[in-house]
């Protein structure tokens, strides 16, 4: 489906496109947002506005060439936004495709995006705010870092409850909910470094006016802060995760201690009952008339006294 936004006196205007036969008769557009946009859309478009248009493949591509390139007339970018494709409330980042030809900003795109939404309903409300793709693409990144800077608030809010619940025996818990904020942050960051790469090279571009530069200009600046926010952010739940190694290995050295107590302890008392197990004709214990109780409270005093000793040691 394709979203066509035209200019028409002074205002914008917003159409729902579903054949590409229908936006032949669009003039003066602002913005085509393509989401989940067919082959045929895509080739349209691209035969129509000469445009090329990335595939899957590209992308996805990791190398800064392919995350931002340039023409004489064209400026393409690839670029993570974070989305959440389950129910498990787990960031995900999705590539974005921005491009930027004679003014107009083309988006592809695959998932839904609430930053697309709001944008939308900021073009349609202030449409002076708005006047080419330049305008627009500023204003969706401006907006999405304020939403990356709202999870990272989220993040680093999680993280001082999960370094309180450490010490409240609840390791288990504590190890889900710290691999799925490691998940988080890196995912955030991942998106972060990624916009930061487009941000700085569409300052570098003579194709951007000084108003959309001076924003970009700011924009960056946020990107930079949050960056090193998430840096601080990871040190916190590395910090965290060794905390949790440390108190399980506090908790199993005292299992570990305890046991070795009370094996210490029931040596005294195993070593008597061996001696009388013997199965030697001349013992002379064995015709006493009360040998039986004696040993048993032998085999008592020799567990209590090791016990006794450990605690006046601190030991236990």
């Amino acid at each position: 489906m394709m979203n066509v936004f035209t200019k028409y006196n002074g205002m914008v205007v917003r159409k729902s496109i579903q054949m590409v036969e229908a936006i032949q008769g669009e003039s003066d557009i602002l913005w085509i947002d393509l989401l989940h946009p067919s082959i045929q859309e895509i080739t349209y478009i691209s035969k129509t506005y000469l445009l090329d248009i990335p595939t899957k493949e590209e992308r996805e591509e990791i190398e800064e060439s392919s995350r931002y390139w340039e023409n004489s007339d064209t400026v393409t970018i690839n670029t993570y936004f974070l989305t959440r494709p389950n129910e498990e409330n787990i960031l995900h980042n999705e590539t974005v495709t921005f491009l930027l030809s004679h003014n107009i900003l083309f988006t592809v795109r695959y998932s839904e995006f609430r930053v697309f939404d709001e944008i939308q309903q900021r073009v349609l409300a202030s449409p002076k705010n708005f006047e080419d793709g330049y305008d627009l693409i500023s204003k969706i990144f401006e907006l999405r870092v304020e939403k990356d800077a709202d999870i990272l608030e989220g993040i680093a809010k999680q993280t001082k409850e999960l370094r309180t619940a450490i010490f409240e025996r609840k390791e288990s818990e504590v190890l889900a909910k710290l691999s799925k904020m490691q998940v988080m942050n890196l995912s955030l960051r991942d998106s972060l470094f990624d916009k930061r790469l487009a941000v700085a090279a569409l300052l570098k571009t003579n194709k951007a006016d000084l108003e959309v530069k001076k924003n970009l200009g700011i924009i960056l600046k946020d990107i930079n802060s949050l960056v090193e926010y998430t840096n601080v952010n990871m040190n916190v739940l590395d910090n965290i995760q060794t905390l949790l190694a440390n108190q399980i290995n506090i908790e199993q050295n005292k299992i570990i201690k305890l046991f070795t107590v009370v094996t210490v302890a029931m040596m005294p008392p195993t070593l008597i009952a061996t001696i009388y197990g013997m199965n030697f004709q001349h013992m002379p214990e064995l015709e006493w008339a009360y040998s039986y109780p004696i040993v048993l409270a032998v085999m008592i005093v020799s567990t209590i006294l090791p016990i006794v000793y450990f605690k006046k040691k601190k030991w236990l």
